[in-house]
């Protein structure tokens, strides 16, 4: 590094201190230049500290949390613990486990601490607090009951220690909100002394270094959530639009800045930023001042270099860390990794004496993503936290009674994989989509138009493996569900657990009428957030129609072709042919929708007139499948399933998007809508 970049990276710092205090930390000694008279400075910098951050995101515990999550804490600890010399001391005492949110999901796993410890979601928090983090951002997925579970998962009742740590975010305000608005509490607060909190920022203190934590959530939180009156900023944002991203940054620096200037010794920021994409994550760190890290979250990015072993199957997205540089000059590291308790994410890095950060001191082999199956926990020989593994086997009880409950059977894997039900048709978004279709039609036999979105499936049915001594992705083995002889549950089946752990929000269903325009708008939506590296939430999962776009296209304007079609595939009508409506613009269409998209969730532009709702007001349970109530989307698949493949197996294959025929990408396939 030169000497003026050197020198241009303190003078960038000025603003978090008092420069004379700064002058006289850091060594600087100033002298007269021979040339020209010209005032030169020179600073003795050396490494300052060394940070070891232990971090997370999504861990959205499922099924195999019950697995991943004792592992994970394996891991973890032996990481924070790691003693190579032998001399009783940890390798890196600087230590500080964040978590960038979206720290547990609506499912079987969440829904089963009601039985196991009084209240759903006791069991993630429980877990969350045995594992350490110091401070965790809100992510969408905590909103997702409403906010009068985040209020009671947070706080702390008589036999329940809510979270023992804050949960962050800067750009939303809780005081709007009746169940949130107890909780809030000052801002820039040492985080241990502030458990079951809400603030904008916070302060951990690592063995006498303070340093300041700051929390972001996606400014899309209402269109992918329900976090009831909380107010969002900025109120609009397209995360395709530099104003807003610059809006957004706005909002995180006024946080920033705010901590410093009041603590003007601390000279250490991250950020716990819950983006969705790490595009945008990227992009405000070359917006930021005063920030050093930024753990991304929402999108599952697996960065890794080449020297981490990842599980069988899983590739690295790009290199751990990402360095960029921020708007004041100074490097910064935007760090993640893949959810659901698979990684633990590991960066040691040095700090200078001014607080800036050393990319060069980041050692590839020790810094990175650390897999947490039994390859993983045997590495560095951990060993799992006994407190973890005592609330997941209370849970894996409850929801092993679960496995035992059989609604069908399939001869194939149905695929749920985030990647794929985001991007393309999968045969198991087909069967999710027909098994609504199949439900709505027994209210409203006109119904011809199931539409439901990828982002609503959480999960495959199945098992995805690899041969021993296999990771490449072209040996993958993808098999149907296994059988669980605890349960009394075969191989192929089906079960209660399967149908409820890929179908997490058990959404609504909802009946809405739709006119040709309106339906191609619906569609052209669907498909508008489609952009290389992209998983959007809103890309359709659909049953009685084919359409094929071009995502190369201006979005609004991608669809070729559209026509509804019969069960046996036959065309009924042909709505868009060569990108123009045909026919008549106000023909309508009965269609089934999940309720969550119907008003306006994942920002579908759904209309609101003649909606209705399927899921019993009362909660009716009828028919075989009693678990979930009438009308809902897990009720809707078991229900099927039941009717149709409970002797003769389901056994539509899943095929790539070349050859998918309800969602055809004209980028990866020829239109052969009709």
């Amino acid at each position: 590094m030169s000497f003026f970049n050197r020198e241009n990276r303190f003078l960038s710092k000025f603003n978090r201190r008092d420069l004379r205090t700064s002058l006289i930390i850091s060594g600087i000694f100033l002298f007269l230049g021979t040339t020209g008279g010209v005032v030169q400075v020179k600073t003795a910098q050396k490494s300052g500290f060394i940070l070891q951050l232990l971090h997370t995101s999504d861990q959205e515990a499922g099924v195999p949390a019950l697995k991943d999550a004792p592992n994970f804490s394996a891991v973890l600890n032996a990481l924070k613990n790691q003693d190579t010399n032998r001399n009783g001391k940890p390798d890196y005492p600087n230590t500080l486990i964040l978590s960038s949110g979206d720290a547990y999901i609506p499912g079987p796993f969440l829904f089963a601490s009601d039985t196991a410890f009084g209240g759903q979601g006791r069991g993630d928090i429980l877990i969350l607090n045995a594992l350490g983090f110091g401070a965790i951002a809100f992510g969408n997925h905590e909103f997702d009951l409403g906010t009068g579970v985040v209020a009671d998962l947070l706080g702390a009742k008589k036999d329940y220690p809510g979270t023992k740590f804050p949960y962050l975010s800067t750009n939303l305000d809780f005081s709007t909100d009746k169940d949130l608005a107890k909780l809030v509490t000052t801002d820039g607060q040492e985080a241990s002394k502030i458990p079951n909190k809400i603030a904008h920022s916070t302060i951990i203190t690592v063995n006498g270094e303070k340093i300041g934590v700051v929390g972001a959530t996606t400014p899309t939180l209402r269109t992918i959530s329900s976090p009831g009156s909380v107010t969002v900023l900025p109120k609009e944002f397209n995360d395709h639009d530099a104003a807003d991203i610059a809006a957004l940054a706005a909002e995180i620096q006024t946080s920033v800045d705010t901590l410093l200037t009041k603590n003007p010794k601390i000279n250490k920021v991250i950020l716990l930023a819950h983006m969705q994409q790490i595009a945008i994550e990227q992009k405000l760190a070359t917006l930021l001042k005063g920030v050093d890290i930024i753990v991304a979250g929402g999108s599952n990015t697996l960065l890794a270099d080449k020297t981490d072993r990842l599980r069988v199957g899983d590739k690295s997205a790009g290199t751990y860390p990402i360095i960029k540089k921020a708007a004041d000059g100074n490097p910064i590291a935007v760090v993640n990794t893949d959810g659901n308790y698979r990684y633990v994410g590991r960066l040691i890095i040095n700090f200078d004496a001014n607080g800036v950060i050393i990319p060069k001191s980041i050692d590839p082999k020790i810094s990175g993503a650390y897999a947490t199956d039994s390859q993983g926990v045997a590495a560095v020989s951990g060993k799992p936290d006994a407190k973890i593994v005592a609330i997941t086997e209370a849970l894996k009880k409850v929801i092993i009674a679960q496995d035992g409950q059989i609604f069908g059977k399939t001869n194939v894997f149905l695929n749920g994989w985030r990647g794929d039900v985001r991007t393309q048709e999968t045969n198991f978004g087909n069967l999710t989509a027909e098994a609504n279709l199949a439900i709505a039609k027994r209210y409203d036999p006109k119904t011809v138009i199931s539409i439901k979105n990828g982002g609503s499936i959480r999960d495959n049915i199945g098992i995805y493996t690899f041969p021993p001594g296999s990771t490449r992705s072209q040996d993958v083995i993808k098999l149907p569900p296994q059988a669980n002889p605890v349960a009394g549950k075969k191989e192929k089946e089906i079960s209660q657990l399967d149908i409820t752990n890929a179908l997490r929000f058990n959404d609504g269903l909802t009946l809405v009428t739709l006119n040709a325009k309106e339906l191609v708008v619906i569609i052209e939506y669907s498909v508008a957030g489609i952009a290389p590296g992209t998983t959007p939430g809103s890309f359709p999962q659909v049953a009685g129609l084919a359409f094929s776009f071009d995502p190369n296209l201006p979005a609004g304007k991608r669809v070729k072709s559209l026509a509804i079609k019969d069960g046996k595939g036959k065309i009924i009508d042909v709505v868009v042919k060569n990108a123009e409506l045909v026919g008549d613009s106000n023909r309508i269409f009965r269609t089934v929708t999940l309720n969550f998209l119907a008003s306006g969730g994942d920002g579908y532009p759904f209309p609101k007139t003649e909606q209705v709702d399927l899921t019993s007001k009362d909660a009716k349970r009828t028919g075989l499948a009693t678990f979930a109530a009438d009308g809902s989307e897990q009720d809707a698949l078991a229900e099927y399933l039941a009717a149709n493949f409970k002797q003769i197996p389901f056994a539509q294959e899943d095929v790539p998007a070349t050859k998918d025929t309800r969602i055809q990408n004209l980028k990866l396939r020829k239109n052969m809508v009709f």
